[in-house]
């Protein structure tokens, strides 16, 4: 629920720059959706701590009451500030607590299967973007913006809530002194894992949010172009995450990370950026889903190989942090980069600037991957 949302957050988006707010910045209006997901990571690094101490249950549900409130109180905002506060930063507050249990805990019940059980589990995200997607695109047309939010918001309680009961951890983590172990930022692996995660982040949403309304502005498509891209990316990354999982099994989760991040970006370079087609955007979109999602779904399976389970919701709530950082500097610049350079119907600015993003992840990862065994084919 709380991914899918955000994963869905372009619809709002192309309602708030078309309708709504459509003498407000769309750098501005980025914000709102780069602050869902970044400051999810953000305060990642407090949910890994209250989820090692406390019981994971009680602080998922209280995460999904803060996440749902949130919705409740932007539906009442006039504003694109207020909902900054809101849909964005409060929103990313209580889904960290309903995010880090997600990618942490089928990692301590799972060991031989550990990549495809993480990716099942977060196939909800794109899971639930997919529903959002079509929900969202027929609640906005039909009962505005407001009712959406607040709707939304009711069900994340009503849902999440109950399935927070299901949430128990499998290892029981003795209190410590410090709160949170900064020593594994003397790890070069981590440090490169850190980074590589920075730049994936920030060319993740990316796509996300502007894919749809590249439809609808720079393709002058119908509206309801910007649901299908945005239903289309998350259908990929729902099959993506359970089969580059799978896939990870087999060659190993830092393998399959890379290849994924590379095929990611040439669906950025090679499709998005050149061409200007509907057909191209529907293939560059199911690619970028099927491919972009394991660069959230394995992650928590690397760090749990290269640092063990006993710790990892610490560990990932740091790692986390970069995302934080990634979707900061991506999203909000890359539509500035749209209104500056593309007055807000010319996106080649914007995709050469995701287009290095993920670039840049790949070849980390290469680092990485070479750093830790230098024999390509094996399996890591």
């Amino acid at each position: 629920m709380a991914v899918g949302t955000t994963n869905s957050y372009g619809i709002y988006l192309q309602e708030y720059h078309l309708t709504v707010f459509p003498s407000a910045p769309t750098s501005t209006l980025s914000w709102i959706g780069s602050l869902q997901f970044g400051s999810m990571c953000f305060f990642g690094v407090g949910a890994g701590v209250l989820i090692e101490q406390y019981d994971t249950r009680v602080v998922s549900a209280l995460g999904a009451i803060v996440a749902g409130t949130a919705l409740l109180i932007a539906s009442s905002c006039s504003t694109p500030t207020a909902l900054v506060f809101t849909q964005g930063i409060m929103f990313g507050a209580g889904g960290s607590c309903l995010l880090i249990p997600a990618v942490s805990l089928p990692t301590q019940w799972m060991q031989r299967h550990r990549a495809i059980a993480t990716g099942i589990a977060l196939s909800g995200g794109p899971t639930g973007g997919l529903w959002f997607s079509f929900a969202t695109r027929a609640m906005v047309a039909n009962i505005g913006w407001q009712w959406s939010l607040r709707i939304t918001g009711l069900m994340i309680v009503g849902l999440c809530c109950p399935a927070s009961l299901l949430m128990r951890k499998r290892i029981q983590v003795p209190k410590r002194d410090k709160i949170v172990d900064v020593g594994v930022l003397k790890n070069a692996s981590f440090l490169m894992l850190f980074c590589a995660s920075l730049f994936a982040a920030g060319g993740y949403f990316m796509p996300y949010y502007f894919m749809p309304s590249f439809a609808v502005v720079g393709l002058d498509k119908p509206l309801n172009w910007g649901a299908n891209i945005s239903s289309i990316l998350n259908a990929g990354s729902i099959a993506g995450r359970i089969l580059v999982g799978l896939l990870a099994d087999y060659i190993g989760p830092l393998n399959a990370l890379f290849v994924s991040s590379l095929v990611s970006t040439l669906a950025i370079v090679v499709l998005w950026l050149p061409f200007k087609h509907l057909g191209v955007l529907v293939a560059a979109s199911l690619i970028f889903g099927f491919t972009s999602g394991s660069t959230v779904s394995l992650v928590p399976v690397v760090t749990a190989n290269l640092f063990g389970i006993k710790r990892l919701s610490s560990i990932l709530g740091l790692l986390f942090f970069s995302y934080t950082l990634g979707t900061f500097v991506c999203s909000p610049v890359g539509g500035a980069l749209l209104d500056r350079f593309g007055h807000g119907t010319n996106y080649t600015s914007l995709i050469i600037y995701d287009g290095v993003f993920f670039s840049v992840a790949t070849l980390l990862l290469a680092a990485l991957r070479l750093t830790l065994q230098t024999n390509p084919l094996a399996k890591l």
